[in-house]
């Protein structure tokens, strides 16, 4: 379910989200380990909604772990390496809701769907209700 932090290059290193700027919305899971509790339960409730996902333009990238990538996400973020996080990354970059436990997907979704460009492109697409 989750697309994990692909690339090469200084711009990936630099920025790991950079390439989804404008284009998706993000769900940045962290987790110290593969077997938090926390994490499976995260990833189980996301991937229960997948057109739900995708009519949100959400895409969920993890940090699990201590290896470079996960390192790298967790530091354009300012995430603590040994807790368990769940961020919202709006289309802009920038950092919309931090829960330091799995996060319901009701409230993400009310989250999102409360945004001015969200709104916007639902009714663009009419998905006005959903």
């Amino acid at each position: 379910m989750a697309a994990f932090l692909a690339g090469t290059g200084a711009r990936a290193a630099d920025d790991p989200l950079g390439a989804h700027r404008w284009a998706h919305r993000i769900v940045v899971i962290s987790a110290p380990a593969t077997d938090d509790s926390r994490l499976l339960a995260q990833r189980a409730a996301l991937a229960a909604l997948p057109d739900a996902l995708r009519a949100r333009d959400l895409v969920v990238l993890e940090a699990v772990g201590a290896e470079a990538p996960a390192r790298r996400l967790r530091e354009s973020l300012k995430l603590p390496p040994d807790t368990f996080r769940v961020v919202l990354v709006g289309k802009d970059g920038e950092a919309k809701r931090i829960a330091a436990e799995p996060l319901p997907v009701e409230a993400l979704f009310s989250t999102i769907d409360a945004m001015p460009m969200r709104r916007d492109e639902a009714k663009r697409r009419g998905e006005i209700g959903r």
